[in-house]
């Protein structure tokens, strides 16, 4: 019993980022008294959280309501509040510019066409869901709502209510609506391990890394639309704030998994950063708390290469099920070392239209393609440049939730650290690394098609096997290589030496299996 009433509870408590300056009654609504010692005669790990911490004088019906029929009854867990407002009560500044709209980052913004950042998409992708709707990122509030209306994400039967849904944050079924209408020219790609990183919603009914279990209501192989019916908000504070120790920490299970497998930092060796410790709540879910703050680390609890949906082994083609843990992975491996990474796990996405080479489809790997780059080394992370801070009315710093293109705040992003320089140089700095990264993306991908295009016809011709298959092991190389550029959203302004090295290795391996196939050809 005594297990029940931690699973219904410890997980809650732990990973609820209560409020400072609400009110600390003691009591439930039903006018109970629950005191702390009677919530930490089960909850131990609490107790040691918050000792010593800024909410340590918070009661526990801050944040969670319905206690007393919790204890009268411990298969009946207590309601916590996950709503981001919770936090905003008392942290206003944070909360208010989480949700300001940065309307420069266009809402449905495709990447796979002319004018886009990746025009011939849609050849290289093909047959990917991708290819049905890819596009731009924009501000966090929109996460969910952006995810859940692609149209590669459920057929295209969720719609936003009204043309200005796209522009107005809310709650996700306030926004959306489920018109159960199926639209051509879709897919049905979405899942419930791509969710875990758009909404801090499913975080108390998800075991750790989605494996199945009585007390957990989700799972990888969850029906998502059912699932995305319990979704209502964006990720939110407690992703990266713990609510009890008040310390920087992680929450995503794929990436707590990477980092005990791995380290935190696997390409900078840890130096001069802070270290994880990882939390296990008796085999349920795990937390990792910071010693110190990496943002870095904190924003790669989503914008990271990782896998989250279904696929096969390479080699002998079993198909690779939502059931198997390879479904919410985090390889943790920058541009050059990914390849290798999924042959030895043993996992490809999805085979080529048209050569049938074996691929994988990237997500957005800032944060490792970030690690061991000129800022990186010099102890420059993400909030540093994405998140300045700002006065409020009364004059008051804070630092903004609004997570900001350093591009369109330079002062604060750049000459912090660069105070000799001025705007206008370190701009054009910023559009000399994206304008070279840009044209040598472009340039591979027109490699790449021209390797599509030459397979065909060499295929049409009667080329060997043998040469196909080397011409694929080309394609396999080149994509990773190129792709990685195009997930990553930074234009190359991340890690312009590794976007340099890995372009310019794209097109040689393009090169390669495009000259293996005309000499063939000429041979026949």
């Amino acid at each position: 019993m005594k297990k029940r009433i931690w699973i219904g509870s410890i997980v809650a408590l732990t990973l609820v980022w209560t409020t400072p300056g609400l009110a600390t009654a003691k009591t439930t609504k039903s006018g109970k008294g629950v005191d702390e010692a009677t919530c930490f005669s089960c909850h131990e790990e609490v107790r040691e959280l918050k000792k010593g911490s800024k909410h340590a004088s918070l009661a526990c019906t801050t944040c969670h309501s319905q206690l007393d029929a919790h204890l009268a009854n411990p298969e009946t867990k207590p309601v916590t509040s996950l709503d981001l407002a919770t936090c905003g009560s008392c942290h206003k500044d944070q909360f208010k510019s989480f949700y300001r709209v940065n309307y420069d980052a266009q809402p449905r913004k495709e990447k796979g066409t002319p004018t886009g950042r990746s025009p011939m998409q849609d050849k290289l992708l093909a047959p990917h869901g991708f290819t049905k709707e890819h596009n731009e990122p924009r501000s966090h509030p929109f996460m969910v709502v952006d995810q859940l209306a692609v149209d590669r994400f459920a057929g295209g039967r969720y719609q936003f209510k009204n043309m200005h849904g796209m522009t107005e944050p809310g709650k996700t079924w306030d926004v959306l609506e489920d018109t159960g209408k199926l639209l051509p020219y879709t897919a049905k790609a979405g899942n419930p391990v791509c969710l875990q990183c758009k909404t801090s919603d499913l975080i108390l009914k998800w075991k750790y890394m989605g494996d199945k279990d009585p007390q957990a209501k989700w799972d990888r192989t969850s029906d998502v639309n059912a699932l995305i019916k319990d979704v209502h908000n964006p990720v939110g504070c407690i992703q990266c704030h713990d609510p009890h120790g008040t310390k920087p920490r992680i929450v995503r299970d794929g990436l707590i998994e990477a980092v005990e497998r791995d380290g935190a930092r696997p390409y900078n060796a840890d130096k001069g950063k802070g270290k994880v410790k990882v939390l296990d709540f008796r085999g349920f879910r795990k937390i990792g708390l910071l010693d110190k703050m990496d943002s870095t680390l904190l924003c790669g609890q989503c914008h990271v290469e990782y896998n989250c949906n279904p696929g096969f082994e390479p080699e002998s083609g079993a198909k690779v099920g939502m059931d198997d843990r390879r479904t919410n992975h985090f390889p943790m491996k920058n541009a050059l070392d990914i390849l290798a990474h999924y042959d030895k796990l043993k996992f490809r996405d999805f085979k080529h239209a048209v050569t049938g080479a074996n691929l994988i489809k990237l997500q957005h790997p800032e944060m490792e393609t970030y690690w061991g780059s000129v800022h990186d080394k010099a102890g420059v992370q993400c909030h540093n440049c994405h998140m300045p801070k700002e006065k409020n009315g009364a004059g008051k710093s804070f630092t903004s939730h609004q997570v900001v293109r350093p591009k369109d705040h330079v002062k604060q992003a750049c000459l912090t650290c660069h105070p000799k320089s001025t705007v206008e140089e370190k701009l054009s700095q910023i559009q000399a690394v994206q304008n070279y990264t840009r044209g040598k993306m472009r340039k591979s991908e027109a490699l790449l098609g021209e390797l599509i295009d030459t397979f065909a016809a060499a295929q049409k011709a009667g080329v060997p096997e043998t040469v196909l298959a080397e011409a694929r092991k080309q394609h396999e190389i080149a994509h990773v290589l190129w792709e990685w550029w195009t997930a990553e959203n930074s234009d190359g302004w991340h890690n312009p030496g590794l976007a340099r090295e890995s372009l310019t290795a794209s097109m040689a391996a393009s090169q390669k299996g495009i000259d293996l196939l005309k000499e063939a050809m000429k041979k026949k």
